[in-house]
């Protein structure tokens, strides 16, 4: 009976492609990690991405395909950042990031460039190459905003703010402004 429980609670909390925290457990950890940045003066990183070119993929490789690329991109990601920070997917191909003690701005800059390049390089999915490039939006508390739906609606304003800038990229939506390309 306890571990029929455990699984249903996992099944509950993470999103069964990938293995990652679904959206329910994404907001749970944000607001958690927003009550500890609260008490210990610190600051967090939201990060929102979006596969650019993953629809194109989905549709002409196949359903199948399109699973192999985003549990292909959850790793990639998942290489990325610490193991103290959590990465959801939180539907679709979009995924967020909470980056805990985000002080500066170079640490979250660095995180950011780090998952753009890794989307960038091609994947090999059921023998065939195929790219995709990831558009990223970045919130911080408590600069943007002091609750999780801020954060995530600010990081998400970013996102289709790096869309519109040429993709492949990462942006804020505040200060620090403006978009970072990366070739």
């Amino acid at each position: 009976m306890k571990q029929t429980n455990e699984q249903i609670t996992a099944l509950a909390h993470h999103d069964s492609l990938t293995g990652l925290p679904n959206r329910i457990l994404f907001y749970d950890r944000l607001n958690q990690a927003i009550t500890r940045a609260l008490r210990d003066k610190e600051s967090i990183a939201v990060l929102y991405l979006d596969l650019d070119g993953f629809k194109h993929i989905n549709d002409t490789l196949g359903h199948d395909a399109g699973d192999a690329l985003l549990r292909e991109t959850a790793k990639r990601i998942m290489a990325c950042v610490r193991e103290s920070d959590t990465v959801a997917r939180i539907g679709g191909d979009e995924f967020t990031m909470i980056l805990s003690n985000a002080r500066t701005t170079n640490s979250k800059d660095r995180v950011a460039k780090k998952i753009v390049d890794a989307i960038a390089h091609p994947f090999m999915i059921n023998g065939k190459n195929c790219t995709v490039s990831a558009s990223i939006g970045i919130s911080l508390y408590p600069d943007h905003g002091e609750t999780a739906e801020q954060l995530v609606k600010i990081a998400d304003a970013a996102m289709y703010l790096a869309k519109h800038s040429g993709k492949n990229c990462y942006c804020y939506t505040k200060p620090p402004s403006g978009c970072t390309s990366i070739f």
